[in-house]
């Protein structure tokens, strides 16, 4: 009866292994299939050109053997330039166009550079998690370190934070966005490594032991010297199960003329399986840190593309404040030319005692004035010129360009009519698009992952437990000891394990191992708070979904507002310059003033000036708008995987060259 129990036992050992063979297949194929390659609801780019200063940091995958054990190395960051820069300088003048400044930021600007990061940070975490590991969260914050276009010290306050923009979002381990707390995200029962683990532990010992009386050992000090060699295999799966496999040897040799074996040589092997039923059981609870893992990554590509927006609209409100300037300061420079020259001919006027000298001195109080309101246009365009560089650029090291004059060469168009947008559409769009929401929902599915895992660790563990092995027995006659019987077992090694694997000693258990907290206090709380949390999260995205129908609202009317503010403005200006030209008509005929005539000019470059204004907030505004549609990268030209590699695929050198605004 013994003998077809240890078979059956055999047989069960045997398909335990089998299943824990097809659990660790399936859970390969469930790591596998988890997310899809363009789940990540990233638009499809052209391929990225090859180029040296392309960024392509990935997680190492090598199948060298010692790959494993061996540190992986990022190469330092490139802090030179791209060659596009130096294409675009001309006659000692950087000429620029929007284009070109959103092209240029995507390989030089230094908050995506510090963004990038984090996409290969992501798959760090997917590695992790592979192999059993808990997840250690990614970055969803904006990097918002350029200053100019609102942020980073110019305006508005920046909502990123730090380095990688390290505030904790949606997929980041500790306190949520919109102080939403995530402290049960990933919690559950505790997942054993899927990576398989070796065990060695070889040595030699000698020991003496001294003895009261000879009658066992026959010696007064024994002495034994003890060679052992014991290996462990152990691995999980994601199932729950574990196995290990223990293989141990020794090999004594003592002093004592009483042992019958000398040396004595012993060898062991049990093969263990563990499988929980309940809490632990399956692959939710033991793939929960893969799964939000993959979802993490979702949200590291959709933080950055939220970056790449973010980027893009700075560097466009960069970009006009600086056309605005450039027109303030060409605005001004006109006004003081014509105060100059007004100042000229009435001093002339005044040596033939044709205008009083009152003439002459409003004169220079003109001159003055309109010479101060020139330095300021001047610095203005100067502070807005190094913004911009700033912003396009990874290094200002060379003095040269951190001088150079910056020309934009785009003009604010006047007559571009005001297109009506539906509004229902637009905030559809911003529905479907905005990178919140599509977090939001992210951080939902792991908020439900945690769920499950937790409504599972409420259950008791308990546990399938059984082993098999085997020993075996070899060794030389001790020739100081006589006995009646004779030795029976092999003299070698071998022997010993030959014996420990023909199954002659068996050794086998099954059972069940049950451990039942009681009031389980613990798991109750962290079950009840994933569910409190859960809800608190939906909340939130609802809150979202109205703040982004808010902002497009505003959007679209700031937009509509600041059209009737330039079409007014271009009234106003033309106004003036109607009646500048009259008066300056009238003096010429002798019937006006020159004060007459000074103050219609001076009228004429405020108007002017106005009108600048104006249309510098019209043309942020459309920004804005397409920010908060989610527009910002479609009607840019912007491509996804170009803002990764950093190497944009137009060449600057087929372009057609820019003009200088005039």
């Amino acid at each position: 009866m013994n003998d077809r129990f240890a078979t059956r036992l055999r047989k069960t050992v045997s398909l335990l292994c089998v299943y824990a063979t097809f659990a660790s297949t399936t859970a390969a194929m469930a790591q596998n299939t988890t997310a899809g390659p363009n789940a990540n609801n990233v638009p499809d780019a052209p391929p990225a050109p090859t180029a040296a200063s392309a960024f392509n940091v990935q997680v190492p995958h090598s199948h060298n053997p010692l790959g494993p054990y061996t540190p992986s190395h990022v190469a330092a960051p490139v802090l030179s330039n791209s060659p596009r820069l130096a294409s675009l300088i001309r006659d000692g003048k950087l000429y620029l166009s929007l284009n070109d400044s959103i092209e240029l930021a995507l390989e030089n600007n230094l908050d995506l550079a510090i963004a990038r990061y984090n996409v290969p940070i992501a798959d760090t975490d997917i590695l992790r998690t592979k192999a059993g590991g808990s997840f250690r969260g990614v970055n969803t914050g904006v990097v918002q370190g350029t200053p100019g276009g609102g942020v980073g010290g110019f305006g508005s306050g920046a909502p990123g934070a730090g380095a990688g923009g390290t505030s904790s979002g949606a997929g980041g381990a500790g306190a949520g966005a919109a102080g939403l707390v995530q402290s049960t995200l990933g919690s559950g029962t505790f997942v054993n490594s899927f990576d398989p683990q070796i065990n060695a532990n070889i040595g030699v010992e000698h020991a003496t032991s001294p003895l009261s009386n000879q009658t066992i050992y026959g010696v007064p000090s024994l002495q034994l010297n003890t060679t052992t060699g014991n290996f462990n295999y152990q691995q999980a799966f994601a199932t729950g199960t574990q196995i290990s496999f223990d293989f141990n040897n020794n090999r004594q040799i003592t002093n004592s003329p009483n042992n019958n074996l000398n040396p004595s040589l012993n060898s062991l092997y049990r093969i263990s399986l563990q499988q929980p039923l309940l809490a632990g059981f399956g692959f939710g609870p033991n793939l929960r840190y893969l799964r939000i893992a993959k979802n993490n990554k979702k949200i590291s590509d959709i933080a950055f593309k939220d970056q790449v927006t973010a980027t893009v609209t700075q560097i466009a409100n960069i970009y006009w404040d600086l056309v605005g300037a450039f027109e303030q300061a060409r605005v001004n420079q006109q006004s003081l030319d014509f105060a100059n020259q007004t100042l000229d001919n009435t001093r002339k006027q005044l040596k033939l005692e044709a205008v009083p000298e009152m003439d002459v001195l409003r004169a220079e109080a003109e001159v003055s004035k309109r010479a101060q309101d020139l330095t300021v246009a001047n610095t203005n365009l100067e502070l807005q010129a190094s913004l911009i560089k700033n912003a396009i650029t990874r290094s200002l090291d060379d003095p040269v360009l951190e001088a150079m004059p910056v020309v934009p060469t785009d003009r604010m168009d006047t007559t571009e009519p005001v297109t009506p947008q539906n509004l229902v559409d637009l905030i559809t769009h911003a529905l479907q698009s905005r990178p919140e929401l599509l977090e939001s929902d992210i951080d939902l599915e792991n908020r439900r992952i945690s769920q499950k895992a937790t409504r599972n660790a409420l259950l008791p563990s308990v546990n399938l437990v059984g082993f098999y092995g085997s020993a075996g027995l070899a060794g030389l006659a001790n020739p100081a000891f006589v006995g009646d019987n004779p030795i029976t077992v092999p003299p070698d090694w071998g022997g010993s394990i030959e014996n420990a694997f023909n199954g002659s000693s068996p050794d086998y258990y099954v059972g069940v191992n049950v451990n039942i907290p009681i009031r389980n206090r613990i798991a109750k709380a962290d079950q009840f708070r994933s569910e409190l949390e859960y809800r608190q999260s939906e909340l939130r995205r609802e809150q979202l979904k109205k703040q982004i129908r808010i902002e497009v609202r505003n959007a679209q009317y700031a937009y509509e507002q600041t059209a009737a503010r330039v079409e007014a403005a271009i009234k106003a200006r033309d106004l003036a310059q109607r009646t500048f030209e009259t008066m300056k008509k009238e003096q010429d005929l002798g019937a006006g003033s020159i004060y007459q005539t000074m103050t219609a000019q001076r009228d004429l470059a405020l108007a002017s000036l106005d009108l600048v204004t104006a249309q510098t907030i019209y043309q942020k505004s459309k920004v804005e708008l397409d920010r908060a549609t989610a527009q910002t990268l479609e009607h840019n030209g912007v491509h996804i995987q170009e803002a990764i590699t950093g190497v944009v695929a137009a060449n600057p050198a087929e372009k057609p060259a820019g003009t200088e605004i005039r």
